[in-house]
């Protein structure tokens, strides 16, 4: 039988990862899934096949060796398998969590084809969660020994989410010193301002940014790129490269009648407020929460799941989804979907926003919706939404959150001669290194490709890390790359 076929372990059910009771859950901020024991990831590792030729590896954006990993865990040396995961992965224990892995490596898993993919995800974040790390140098590489800091070098990240502190990991990790300059006051960009704690505890992030530290990475919060600082200025103070990475979190609205009533929050403001402002902690957290018995969210990505499920755990009463199309063209993650409708999210598809109606103080009362139907495909793929007109109807709300996409802020593009973008601000970078048009510097993640996964930003900072490295100490220091330009992320 072939090593890529099928077998009898196709047969052997996933292991079922622990979670909190659905009523619990849904009021408290602690993590939803509970992690594998280790009894329960031997018996998922044990399912894998090790295919000689692994379609996991290709469909990983990094490309781990999963079949390597997973060995290990069968061999009970986790340890290894930790070496593994960050020989290509810098933050495996975000990854284990956030990663949509049902359509990147567990998509391609041949187990899939006559039964349930290898849970790769649980595994990866089980081996992260439990690797107890014997120096920064070990959390960072995963062996036991790093390169020499160089004093003749020195590199900037402006921003610190996940491409920065990938690109910023790898740079360490050679000896190359880095200084991640970051906006806000607290490190990790959309892994603490966007992503919910009970996704995402901002405890595992904190141990990933501080293994960095403590290896020389230095971090500066409070600067904005474009701003306190910029890319010129960098240049010029003697940074051999600098690595945008800055996210693309500029809100998009609706522009319907209505949208500035108090009580209409953009996902971006809503979510920073709960997470990065500690404002499900309120008042022992200095933020306070927004109040609110009926919940509206619009959006049918992860945004709008994680938006959503806050409103929950912040006390409302009801809480609704609505979304132009049906649930099967809803972009978010299947096990995000399934939670909250086990949490009692209500999913109004199929329904969109025509106004919003405000009381004599301002303040949100009603929200109008206009009954959707689906028509002709549109340019993404998807039946493009079409209004039923005349139908229409009046929901009772007092809090909406507009969750329907990003933009690229333009701060950066605005203070920075030559730097080439696209018609929407997105930044033009080789797809292979990450170099702008202006020579050394490099671009990655959401402000180049649009709103995208954690893993694809994190493999945009690896390849310009690896880039960067040829470029500073030689091509021996990183794999070298053909060029070619990334593309408009209008036209994906």
């Amino acid at each position: 039988m072939s090593a890529n076929a099928p077998s009898k372990k196709a047969k052997v059910p996933r292991t079922a990862m622990p979670e909190q009771d659905p009523k619990i859950r849904a009021r408290n901020f602690s993590e939803v899934a509970l992690g594998y024991t280790e009894a329960m990831a031997a018996a998922e590792a044990a399912r894998c096949l090790q295919c000689k030729k692994p379609a996991c590896r290709k469909g990983c954006p990094v490309e781990i060796d999963i079949p390597a990993f997973i060995k290990k865990i069968v061999e009970c040396d986790h340890d290894a398998a930790y070496a593994v995961l960050r020989e290509t992965n810098s933050l495996p224990a975000v990854c284990g969590r956030v990663c949509p892995q049902e359509t990147q490596c567990e998509g391609s898993c041949i187990l899939g084809k006559k039964g349930e993919p290898v849970a790769i995800g649980r595994l990866e974040r089980f081996v992260a969660d439990t690797y107890l790390a014997k120096s920064a140098c070990d959390t960072v590489t995963g062996g036991p020994a790093c390169a020499m800091p160089r004093d003749d070098l020195k590199v900037a990240c402006i921003g610190s989410g996940p491409s920065s502190l990938t690109c910023a990991g790898y740079l360490a990790a050679k000896g190359i010193p880095v200084t991640v300059f970051e906006a806000l006051h607290e490190v990790g960009g959309v892994l603490v301002y966007g992503i919910p704690e009970f996704r995402l505890p901002k405890a595992v992030v904190r141990q990933e940014v501080e293994a960095m530290r403590a290896l020389g990475v230095e971090f500066r919060t409070n600067w904005v790129g474009g701003k306190t600082i910029t890319v010129p200025e960098l240049l010029e103070s003697g940074h051999d490269a600098v690595f945008i990475g800055v996210g693309a979190g500029l809100p998009r609205f609706l522009g319907i009648p209505g949208e500035n009533l108090i009580g209409v929050f953009s996902a971006n403001e809503y979510l920073t407020r709960v997470n990065l402002g500690r404002a499900y902690k309120f008042p022992a957290a200095d933020t306070p929460t927004f109040p609110a018995r009926h919940v509206v969210v619009f959006g049918g990505g992860n945004v709008a799941m994680d938006s959503a499920r806050t409103a929950m755990r912040l006390g409302a009463e009801k809480v609704s989804l609505a979304y132009r199309r049906t649930e099967h063209e809803m972009p978010c993650r299947r096990e995000e979907l399934h939670h909250a409708t086990e949490e009692g999210l209500e999913i109004l598809c199929l329904n969109a926003p025509l106004e919003f109606i405000g009381d004599e103080n301002g303040r949100l009362k009603q929200i109008v919706m206009q009954k959707m139907m689906l028509g002709e495909p549109d340019a993404s793929g998807r039946c493009a939404p079409v209004a039923c007109q005349g139908d229409t109807c009046v929901l009772d709300a007092d809090l909406a959150v507009v969750a329907v996409g990003t933009g690229a802020n333009p701060l950066i593009s605005q203070t920075t001669p030559g730097l080439e973008t696209y018609r929407r601000g997105y930044i033009v970078a080789d797809a292979a290194t990450g170099e702008t048009s202006i020579r050394n510097v490099f671009a990655g993640g959401d402000i180049v490709t649009g709103a995208a996964t954690v893993i694809s930003a994190m493999g945009a900072g690896r390849r310009a890390a690896k880039a960067i490295a040829e470029r500073l100490l030689g091509p021996a220091a990183a794999e070298p790359s053909a060029a070619k330009p990334a593309g408009d992320p209008a036209e994906h």
